[in-house]
């Protein structure tokens, strides 16, 4: 019997939408790719030089030109699965006009690492609530994994988080390549959560690193952030999971020290005196990190887990205080 061929959307024009186009052509399953981008200007780019014109330029995009389009509602009644790559903070900006029927019977994939303002839901939650999206169809793609190492194959693991994991493992194998290994987890919840604050710890430690703290305090920063991270999701979900799987702790170590992080670049510039407008702009790119500390200042009114390495990002980001001062305070709270 012939197998149906996936087609898969991919929504959002950024760094790691272009990197998620390139591992899905570049491996043999056979499938049909589908683009949306939100700036018709990098549609028509893409599809005259097959390169996105303001992320990855070196990728080469092999989608045939009718397959990009800035129509998501059309694209999606196309495909049976949409993997999901805007930044949180505009994902409902993105999905005007899409209603609970677009989205029926669809399977759905996160790549985004943040939590939707105003509602301040991760992203599972938000799609189950406002588009009736079942948790056994929904799925999380999540690192360790730079979308800059993924354009120069170098070899990099992905999490794919679902409760139903043989849905989660069929698209393991959409997805894998030689230089991409795939890992299958069933925790939706904490691997959410937890790519949510490895962004927020890793503008601490660009922070830190902007106002003069050295690699000595840095590992002591981040020791202390995993068992933060831990402490949350067992609080929020509390399920068996072992925090220092590649999902928790690669994903905290690569985003706190990799060259590649926005998230960190972010903090250093903060650390060394930008305001958190000049150093936005400066990037080009959208932190998740600065919108994600302020959901979760929300969310754990409800929990009130001790967090204070997250306190002192939301300090320094929406109250203005000084980021050595803060610094400073937080030094004396770690161990």
């Amino acid at each position: 019997m012939h197998q149906q061929k996936n087609k898969i959307l991919i929504v959002g024009g950024g760094s790691w939408a272009t990197a998620n186009i390139k591992m899905l052509t570049d491996n043999t399953t056979e499938k049909e790719i589908f683009w949306w981008m939100r700036n018709a200007q990098a549609v028509k780019h893409v599809q005259k030089f097959r390169h996105n014109p303001n992320y990855l330029s070196s990728v080469e995009i092999k989608l045939p030109a009718q397959n990009i389009s800035t129509d998501l509602k059309a694209l999606i009644s196309q495909v049976d699965i949409v993997l999901l790559n805007v930044p949180a903070a505009f994902l409902k900006e993105a999905l005007t006009g899409i209603t609970p029927d677009d989205f029926a019977g669809k399977k759905v994939v996160s790549a985004i690492k943040g939590i939707v303002p105003d509602e301040n839901l991760i992203i599972g939650e938000f799609l189950n609530q406002g588009y009736k999206v079942p948790f056994n169809l929904f799925m999380v793609l999540s690192g360790p994994c730079h979308a800059e190492e993924v354009a120069l194959e170098k070899l990099s693991y992905l999490t794919i988080a679902s409760g139903d994991t043989e849905l989660a493992a069929e698209f393991a194998a959409m997805i894998s390549t030689r230089y991409i290994n795939t890992i299958i987890s069933d925790d939706i919840y904490g691997t959410e959560y937890a790519a949510v604050l490895k962004n927020i710890y890793a503008i601490a430690s660009g922070i830190c690193h902007g106002v003069g703290y050295g690699d000595n305090f840095q590992a002591v920063l981040i020791s202390n952030a995993i068992r933060e991270l831990e402490r949350f999701v067992d609080a929020v979900h509390p399920i068996g999971r072992d925090i220092k799987e590649s999902a928790y702790l690669g994903d905290l170590l690569v985003t706190a020290y990799s060259q590649f992080s926005r998230n960190r670049t972010f903090g250093n510039m903060v650390g060394k005196g930008y305001t958190v407008k000049s150093a936005q702009l400066e990037m080009n790119m959208i932190a998740e990190g600065y919108y994600a500390v302020n959901c979760l200042h929300q969310v754990n009114k409800l929990y009130k887990v001790y967090m204070p390495i997250c306190g002192a990002v939301y300090s320094i980001l929406y109250e203005k205080r000084n980021p050595t001062e803060e610094m400073k305070h937080l030094a004396e709270k770690l161990s």
